[in-house]
């Protein structure tokens, strides 16, 4: 098979690619069905977009910058939050139905950090599945879209520095698909986590593929915790939206206090700020619930009619009870470096979605500026595409397929070192257990190479910022940068750090 254009994933970021390359011919790879095992899916809050009489895109910007904690690249921040009405209609256009008032109005919600309700919905609080059912309904109707389901691409095959193809695992067999084209939108890495609200299977293998073709990473020590999973024994943990807490919902542990009121922003203070303080109600041997009963009360399964129905599968009816909850990793906010056009440092090679880094979210996503992000650089991936010349065909080097991955032994060190709150000798521990891991070529090198990057990045950062929080530099350094690294100088570091010689056949 030979297809100019490839893009690996199905969630919001991919399936928008794939629909603005139209008439191009793109062939979309994707290990499950169309939109199955996405994040997109699940997302319950909805999408940001400063469409409102009382709300600009300035506004908007000030508000990620906040979140973003110092490390947001303002330019691309910007240059994404500007490009909402363009994004918004796209998924309108491609059969996406936002909610509306009484009125026929857009109808928007508001969330935590956001000055403004601008946060659009569509069926309630089942945004994600929506989106994902309109748009691989409008793929299926696009005849230049050619749907490789059930195949997951293991590598990257480069030549002369270029991206010039694909590895692949269909039904048993070993696919070589050649393409000097390919973008990335696989999604993020809850896998590696135990207690995470991502597919399971997502351990960042976009991230992984990338690296291993020599594309430079950016901000891997940023992890967002929700604060609000279902405390529940379900996996992957449901979201209780933040929603439902700007609906008025309150935080209360089992005495019955209101643990964050004297925080600025109380229960919709930026996420990294209530994760950690549930975080720590829970460390000390207490619990945490979601109060929504005088703010809602009855009235909560017809507003959040999808947590509702989770709730009640918990036997818990929200409208009656207090809903016990915890902090789960959520987002990454790092991944392939790219800039505005989803460019990663690789010829050949784009990212978009939460398998990228933009710079948009700094060291702290702002709420409901992923589906955003990713549709949006989803156009801009496919514009820049649509701009370059059709690719010749050239011959491929001999590439062998890898094993299939196994996350288990990856995901108990990353439990155990890489959550809300992490120290040196934590982050010594895993970068330790984790090399040898690497670059052994075993089942586990893939997920454990995204988890190495994550505690490589994070053991360099020695402060506290956003969603990264060290308890052994608890405070901000005064001039924060982004970090930015390959994978030879990812497992440099790693063998500076554990004193041994460093090889190169990872």
């Amino acid at each position: 098979m030979s297809a100019p254009v490839v893009v690996i994933g199905s969630g919001i970021g991919g399936l928008v690619t794939a629909l603005a390359l139209a008439p191009r011919p793109v062939a979309l790879v994707t290990k499950a069905t169309p939109g199955g095992e996405t994040s997109t899916g699940w997302a319950q809050g909805g999408i940001a977009a400063a469409l409102g009489d009382d709300d600009s895109a300035a506004l908007h910007l000030e508000d990620t910058l906040a979140a973003g904690d110092g490390l947001c690249d303002r330019a691309a921040a910007h240059a994404i939050l500007a490009a909402a009405p363009e994004a918004i209609g796209f998924l309108e256009r491609h059969g996406v139905v936002f909610d509306r008032d009484a009125d026929g109005r857009l109808a928007f919600g508001l969330e935590a950090a956001h000055a403004r309700r601008r946060i659009l919905h569509a069926g309630g609080d089942a945004t994600g599945a929506a989106v994902i059912a309109a748009l691989t309904k409008a793929v299926a109707e696009t005849p230049s879209v050619t749907v490789m389901a059930d195949t997951e691409v293991r590598r990257l095959i480069v030549a002369d520095g270029a991206v010039c193809g694909l590895v692949a695992a269909r039904n048993g067999e070993t696919l070589t698909i050649p393409a000097s084209r390919v973008v990335i939108a696989t999604g993020g890495l809850g896998g590696l986590y135990e207690i995470s609200t991502n597919p399971p299977g997502n351990f960042g293998q976009g991230v992984m593929l990338a690296a291993r073709a020599g594309a430079a990473l950016a901000d891997m020590e940023f992890i967002q915790f929700h604060p609000t999973a279902l405390a529940a024994d379900l996996r992957p943990l449901p979201l209780i939206s933040e929603a439902v807490r700007g609906e008025g919902a309150v935080l209360v542990n089992e005495k019955g206090e209101r643990f964050l009121a004297a925080t600025p922003g109380a229960e919709l203070a930026p996420r990294d700020v209530v994760a950690r303080a549930i975080a720590a109600e829970i460390g000390r041997g207490g619990r945490v619930y979601l109060d929504a009963r005088q703010a809602l009360g009855r009235g909560f399964a017809a507003r959040f009619p999808a947590i509702s129905a989770i709730c009640a599968k918990a036997g818990l009816n929200p409208a009656e009870e207090l809903i016990p909850v915890r902090p789960a990793e959520h987002y990454a906010m790092g991944g392939i470096a790219v800039d505005q056009r989803a460019r990663s440092s690789m010829t050949g090679l784009w990212a978009v979605g939460e398998c990228a880094a933009t710079g948009l979210h700094g060291a702290n996503r702002l709420a409901s500026n992923s589906l955003l992000e990713a549709a949006v650089c989803g156009l801009a991936a496919a514009r820049d595409i649509s701009r370059l010349p059709e690719a010749s065909g050239r011959p491929l080097p001999s590439a062998n397929l890898s094993m299939p991955a196994e996350i288990g032994v990856v995901r108990e060190i990353v439990s155990q070192t890489l959550g809300v709150l992490r120290t040196g000798e934590g982050l010594a521990r895993a970068v330790e257990a984790l090399l040898p891991r690497v670059e052994a070529e075993e089942a586990a090198s893939d997920p454990a190479l995204v988890a190495l990057s994550i505690a490589v990045f994070a053991h360099r950062r020695e402060e506290s910022r956003g969603g990264h929080a060290r308890s052994d530099f608890p405070l901000k350094r005064p001039q924060p940068e982004r970090q930015v690294m390959t994978l030879p100088q990812i497992l440099d570091a790693a063998h500076a750090l554990c004193h041994t010689p460093c090889r190169r056949s990872a």
